[in-house]
């Protein structure tokens, strides 16, 4: 090898060398830097949290009672037969709520339901509460009839009523709101879950009513349960039912919508006013009609007299196919007022009926289940015979339930045990606030008299709108 050779060999070997170090020193470095914690910079976005401004409080009520056929040029026609005697009321202090009456294509101008909107007081919302009664007795239609007015809502269910031979039940769709509504009722009956051409796309405008014949939704079906579904605005839904056997009127009762399918639904206030065996009474009194919409399922039913822990009835255990309506007979209930309660393994709607008899001059009334009611909470007694206030305490522990009327009379103290029910008497045409210090507890309002019987449940207040955090 020469010595040019020689120097050329040891040039590219030290350059060789010299490049493998390098790579090996930048090695070391990533590999230490990637061992060695980099310093962090951690940036909070920008957040504000507020509270939203009151909303006002809005309710609308069902409205007088409605029948067709009078007009026989026009039998279709509906035409009031006896208006709504209204109570409505804010707490003490308050200015009076402002009232509305909706238009009614169905009805004359100016015979629509009543609205109230309450708008906040003090940077607070207002609690607003209002019912109506209504008597009528006619050769068509006869009995007595009281309901609560509700805040509309986009998804509720009606439980009740009949399209059978002898019904003239209507769904009474009311928008108290300045947005126009579309609503569609899906009816469930013994063929399951339908979607009638005359309850699809309904549009209900604002301020206004639509009153849809039942029979022209679910013709033939004896124990329809509806679902209703709005889009666009809320809606408050209710059911007029009334009944004819051969030529004697039956009874009428108009009943709001339940807010949510539940696994445990209780119904309290239901009133038995005739005994078994009694002329013109029936065992078969005593109605609860359940639904479970989306599953199979299997609901123990339980009847309880108020004031007592102990069963009134044997436990009754009953099985639900989805989407079927199920009816279980609770007749040979002795007079007395009482709590129903259904507890299910999926969620189900429920109610009852009850009736006086089945003779000339009877009249029934269906009771829907009552939602817990965990805050101070307005309501109004209407118009009626011997108003009573059931009280159920679901809670482990007893709760205190005070009974606050706005006006001059005095204020009612009631101690309701865990697990147990209560009842006192109210008095008619009152506003009252219901407090039960924090406690869970339903309650309900029930009328009864030798002419006629109804009730329905309590809702809670509307509560005040949570804070919400704002990212700029």
């Amino acid at each position: 090898m020469s010595d040019h050779q020689k120097s050329r060999w040891s040039s590219t070997r030290t350059r060789t060398l010299a490049g493998a170090l390098v790579a090996l020193t930048a090695v070391a470095g990533v590999v230490a830097a990637t061992a060695t914690p980099w310093p962090t910079l951690t940036r909070q976005p920008a957040q504000v949290t507020t509270t939203p401004a009151p909303a006002a409080s809005v309710i609308s009520c069902v409205g007088g009672l409605v029948t067709q056929g009078r007009d026989l040029a026009r039998p279709g026609q509906l035409a009031t037969v006896a208006s709504q005697t209204v109570t409505a009321g804010v707490p003490i202090g308050v200015p009076d709520p402002n009232p509305q009456v909706l238009v009614a294509e169905e009805l004359g101008a100016g015979e629509g339901a009543l609205a109230f909107t309450a708008p906040p007081f003090n940077d607070a919302r207002t609690d607003v509460a209002a019912s109506g009664a209504a008597t009528v007795a006619a050769e068509d239609i006869a009995g007595f009839t009281a309901s609560a007015c509700r805040p509309p809502l986009l998804e509720s269910w009606l439980v009740g009523g009949s399209a059978a031979t002898g019904a003239a039940d209507y769904v009474i769709l009311s928008n108290p709101g300045t947005v126009a509504s579309t609503v569609q009722l899906t009816v469930y009956g013994a063929t399951g879950a339908q979607n009638p051409a005359g309850g699809s796309d309904l549009v209900v405008a604002g301020g206004s009513q639509r009153i849809v014949p039942l029979a022209g939704l679910a013709l033939g079906e004896a124990s329809p349960v509806i679902h209703v579904s709005a889009e666009g605005a809320p809606i408050q839904a209710a059911l007029q039912s009334s009944l004819t056997r051969t030529l004697l009127t039956g009874g009428v009762d108009q009943f709001g919508a339940e807010r949510a399918t539940e696994l445990i639904q209780t119904i309290p206030g239901v009133q038995v006013t005739a005994a078994p065996g009694e002329e013109g009474a029936s065992n078969a009194t005593t109605v609860l009609r359940m639904l479970s919409p989306e599953a199979d399922a299997s609901a123990t039913v339980t009847v309880r007299t108020v004031g007592s822990r102990e069963p009134a009835l044997p436990p009754t255990s009953v099985p639900l196919t989805a989407g079927i309506p199920t009816e279980v007979d609770l007749g040979g209930l002795p007079v007395g007022l009482y709590v129903v309660e259904v507890d299910a393994s999926a969620p189900v709607a429920a109610s009852v009926w009850q009736t006086t008899g089945f003779g000339e001059g009877d009249d029934f009334a269906w009771y829907t289940a009552a939602p817990l009611i965990e805050v101070p909470s307005l309501f109004a007694v209407p118009s009626g015979p011997t108003p009573q206030l059931t009280l159920v305490n679901p809670g482990d522990i007893a709760a205190t339930v005070s009974i606050t009327p706005t006006g001059a009379a005095a204020a009612i103290t009631v101690e309701v045990p865990s697990g147990a029910s209560a009842a006192v008497q109210v008095r008619a045409g009152e506003i009252y606030t219901i407090d039960a210090g924090g406690s869970p507890v339903r309650a309900a309002l029930a009328f009864s008299d030798a002419f006629g019987i109804a009730g329905f449940p309590l809702w809670p207040a509307d509560a005040a709108a949570s804070d919400v955090t704002i990212y700029p």
